[in-house]
Parts: structure tokens; C-alpha cells; sequence
């Protein structure tokens, strides 16, 4: 886990894990305004920008991928693809319970077409000898249903994301023996109010910021292969600029420093 004086405690986004006895479901519920707040600074120091409509499915996604995490073990990092057709567009997320971080970015150029939507998962453990990986058929553009979908094809085990007020998230993931009618028919006004209608336990609390904690001398080996031919890379140039594949960071790369 990183250490925890790297950052305020205000800036960290508190995931609640909440088991819902009688309905044998697992609520994750988190208000991600530290998250954000930290997504657009980053955008601001890198000087990025992102289309607004795809800029928002991108802080849904980032919201929804995070009470996954927190849904799953401690020790597990997960990344996902979401490539769509129309608008051709990739949506990237990566996160770590472990690090107390979750990033991602979006990809509008040199996106390969594809004939269908599709999420691509990535999850590594200590005790696995390879990463772990699935690919799930999606459809739509909204986040909290691609939790939904990517829950009943591949976790085997219904699950529904919703977006409520204040930027606050829910996952509710089914657990055995769960009240599957219960879940199947919830609605925002019944997760606003559940700790009023249903009895329920605080299991554990994580947090988590927008952080990738990529840097240039972290980037730098990347480039070792382009030593013996710089030309190729800089062309008449002095410098390049390259950016980090999880958060889309921009690095001034000269010469001298190949």
C-alpha cells in the first residue's frame, strides 16, 4: 500500500463496502469529487483536453471501474479497454487497492475499427503466474451499464452500477443465495435510502486518487532502442514529446537525454 502522508486525506475518494443482510448483496458506494478534482488538475498541468460528452463517460467509467476494484481482493491490479465503434474511440482505466490510486485516459486517434463494442480486461495477482484475461461484447455508451453487462458475461454474477446525486456512485454485486428479484428491480430512490430500508454492516473502507505516478526517467528506458538511431525518432528536431499509455502525461524528450 503507498504510504499513506503522500497525500491529505481530503483528496482521497473513501469507497464503503456494505453487506446487505436478507438480500445477500454487497453494496460499494463512493462520492468521487477528490477523484475528479485530481483528474482535471492533472489535464491542466499536461495540457490536456478531452471532447466534454466523452470527457464524461470517462469520469463515469473511472467511477464505476473503482468500486469494482473495491469489489474484488485487496492484491489485485485490473485494467480495462472499452474500444466503441461510433464514435471510434478507447477508453482506458487502470487501478491498484494496494496503491490507493486509479488513472486512465482517452485514445481518439489511430483507433482501430472494430464491428462491434467490446471491454478487454487485465487482472494480475501476486500468486499468478500470468495475468489473468477476458473479453466481453458490449453495447451502448454508458458506463454504468458496461459495469452491468461486463457482471452478468463474466463475473458470472449479476451486478448493477448506478450514477446518483453529488457525483456518488453504487455497485450493488450479487452474492450467494442474493434476492436476484430485489437487485434485479432497485432503483436510485431505494440505493439513496437503503441504510433506512435494509439492514446493513460496514465490511471495510478503501480510498483511492486519480494517480498514475508515471515519470520521465520511467518513460526513458522505453525509448533505449532508439539510441543507435535517433534520426528516425526526432527527424529534424530536437525533441519529441511522448506520452504516458495510462494517463496520457506529456514528456519533453530531447536528444541528449536518449
Amino acid at each position: 500500500m503507498s504510504d499513506p502522508t503522500a497525500a491529505p486525506a481530503d483528496e482521497f475518494t473513501v469507497v464503503e463496502s456494505i453487506h446487505v443482510r436478507h438480500r445477500n448483496a454487497l453494496l460499494l458506494r463512493g462520492q468521487f469529487t477528490p477523484v475528479y478534482t485530481d483528474y482535471y488538475l492533472h489535464l491542466m498541468q499536461h495540457g490536456l483536453r478531452n471532447p466534454p460528452a466523452l470527457d464524461l463517460v470517462l469520469k463515469d467509467l473511472l467511477a464505476c471501474f473503482t468500486l469494482h476494484l473495491v469489489a474484488r481482493p485487496w492484491a489485485e491490479t485490473s485494467a480495462w479497454t472499452i474500444t466503441l465503434r461510433a464514435p471510434r474511440v478507447n477508453f482506458f482505466v487502470t487501478g491498484d487497492s494496494r496503491e490507493e490510486a486509479v488513472t486512465g485516459r482517452l485514445f481518439t486517434g489511430n483507433v482501430r475499427e472494430h464491428d462491434r463494442n467490446f471491454l478487454y480486461v487485465q487482472v494480475t495477482a501476486p500468486q499468478w503466474a500470468q495475468p489473468r484475461s477476458s473479453t466481453v461484447e458490449i453495447t451502448g455508451q454508458d458506463a454504468p451499464s458496461w459495469i452491468d453487462q461486463y457482471y452478468r458475461q463474466s463475473e458470472q454474477r449479476p451486478g448493477r452500477a448506478f450514477r446518483l446525486a453529488d457525483e456518488t456512485f453504487a455497485l450493488v454485486a450479487a452474492q450467494p443465495g442474493c434476492d436476484l428479484p430485489w437487485l434485479e428491480n432497485l432503483t436510485l430512490e431505494q440505493i439513496a435510502a437503503i441504510e433506512t430500508t435494509e439492514e446493513t454492516k460496514l465490511l471495510e473502507t478503501r480510498r483511492f486518487r486519480f494517480h498514475c505516478g508515471c515519470t520521465l526517467d520511467k518513460i526513458l528506458p522505453v525509448l533505449g532502442s532508439w539510441r543507435k538511431r535517433p534520426d528516425e525518432l526526432f527527424g529534424n528536431s530536437d525533441h519529441v514529446t511522448i506520452q504516458c499509455p495510462r494517463c496520457a502525461a506529456r514528456y519533453r524528450v530531447t536528444r541528449d537525454m536518449i
